[in-house]
């Protein structure tokens, strides 16, 4: 297996990375992406990435972040598109640029400037022809509109909670959707029927690791070798054994990242 969106960098992982590294490795999960969530962070990602064979990186600035796109310090938590493309093109161990979107339930950044920010990245991954990671929380609308508009040459939606009416579209164009722990959750039966609809060679699996741990650890931190709950939840909705969702989704990961 793979867990296609973890965050290794976060300090929750700070104490005992290498255990959960050899935890994951235990439970069947061979290759792992480290997600940034903003340039600074993204560095941290490629460090580990560099330590670990099997584990690869992105960079890119969550919508969260994008009020301080372009100041380039690391107090600002973000940085700019030269220091992004310094980074993407510094190590092979890259492989998208992500995480990046619109989140419209919090808010952390005015809309407006969430857009702004989105789109310039979004257009870093077509001029350098590499996969983009989204996010995309109650935003779809917009988010598919500058996806359309700038025609990126390949992107996951990650952590999909969306009806699949809402995300059919993602499929259509040939691209992915990924999904975690929530879809376990007893009240997610929204997710469970996206996943129904969504083909098995259009998905990948991931834990967003140390958020969303799946049932049965649920409230707890989440970590990857909890992906195997995913991929159970996605064999038990499709009704097809634990190992065709794991070889599936290991041979979506591989294609899209190029790992």
């Amino acid at each position: 297996m793979i867990d296609s969106h973890c965050h290794l960098a976060d300090k929750q992982f700070s104490k005992d990375l290498d255990a959960v590294i050899e935890r994951a490795g235990e439970a069947g999960v061979a290759k792992m992406v480290c997600i940034a969530d903003s340039l600074p962070e993204a560095k941290d990602c490629l460090q580990i990435a560099e330590k670990y064979e099997h584990i690869f990186c992105t960079v890119g600035v969550h919508p969260h972040h994008a009020s301080a796109w372009g100041s380039g310090s690391r107090e600002s938590g973000v940085g700019s598109r030269d220091m992004m493309l310094k980074l993407v093109s510094s190590s092979p161990k890259v492989v998208a640029i992500g995480e990046i979107g619109l989140d419209y339930h919090y808010d952390n950044s005015p809309r407006d400037v969430q857009r702004s920010v989105f789109e310039e990245q979004l257009k870093i991954a077509k001029e350098l022809n590499i996969p983009a990671v989204i996010h995309c929380r109650e935003s779809m609308v917009d988010v598919r509109e500058i996806i359309e508009r700038i025609d990126p040459p390949m992107f996951v939606i990650h952590c999909c909670t969306e009806k699949w009416e809402d995300v059919s579209w993602v499929v259509d164009r040939g691209c992915l959707l990924s999904f975690t722990g929530i879809a376990t959750y007893p009240k997610s039966e929204e997710i469970r029927r996206t996943i129904a609809e969504c083909p098995l060679k259009q998905m990948m699996i991931e834990t967003d690791a140390p958020y969303l741990a799946p049932i049965p650890y649920r409230g707890k931190r989440n970590e990857p070798a909890f992906v195997i709950e995913v991929a159970k939840c996605i064999a038990e909705v499709k009704g097809i054994a634990l190992e065709e969702v794991a070889k599936a989704t290991t041979e979506n990961a591989e294609k899209f990242y190029g790992i």
